[in-house]
This record gives C-alpha cells, structure tokens and sequence, in this order.
C-alpha cells in the first residue's frame, strides 16, 4: 500500500494543476459528494456541487490568478482511511495583493482514493 502522506500530497499536486488550469471538471473526483469548505472570508460551501460551482465562478474572473496549497504536515490514522493535511495556502487576483494564510484539509479514503471530506482556509494575510 503506498503511504497516505504519499498519496495525499500526490492528489494535492493535481489540485494545484487543475486550479491553474481551471479545469472545474477535474476537481469533481477529488471532493466527497458532501465536502465542506470554509473559506478564507469564513464562508461556507456545503457539498461537491456548489464548491465547483464556486471553483467554476472564479476560474471564469479574468482577474482570477490562482490558489496554491502546499502541505507542511500529512498524518493519518493508525487504519489509513482519514488523514489530517495542514499547510500554507495562497490566492492570487490581477488587482488585488495576495492573501494566505494555514489550511487544513481532512481526507478520507475512499475505494483506495483518498478524496477530500473536508478544508478550512484561514486568511491571516
């Protein structure tokens, strides 16, 4: 079995791709049908659906630049099927300076995928 850190920062990677290349579609398989996210502002999106929906809406803003998130931390549980992610993220808008601040994502494995279940996103800066 490959390692859960291993494999997380794997899926975490094609997240990152697929959010520079805006490609809302892709990012579907990586969410759980009832992820939660709470974003930088502390608002809440609730569901696979409406976090690619609200994907769809930036990647269509000419001033959208892009996210990165870039893990520091991966630990999961003594079975492997839910993992912790904390790191550091980045937003990026053509007119306006750059936010970031920690994240934290859990993921659970799923059919051997790991799949995100959950991220909250802290704008500290």
């Amino acid at each position: 079995m490959i390692d859960p850190a291993d494999a997380i920062r794997a899926r975490r990677r094609l997240t990152n791709r697929f959010i520079a290349g805006r490609e809302t579609a892709r990012l579907g398989p990586v969410f759980l049908a009832t992820a939660v996210v709470i974003a930088g502002d502390g608002s809440v999106i609730t569901g696979r659906d409406a976090i690619l929906a609200a994907f769809a809406s930036q990647f269509a803003d000419p001033g959208f630049g892009g996210y990165v998130r870039t893990p520091e931390r991966i630990e999961a549980n003594a079975v492997g099927e839910r993992a912790a992610e904390q790191g550091r993220w980045t937003a990026a808008w053509k007119d306006a300076p750059a936010q970031s601040g920690p994240y934290l994502a859990v993921w659970r494995r799923v059919t051997g995928q790991w799949m995100i279940e959950s991220e909250t996103f802290v704008t500290t800066s």
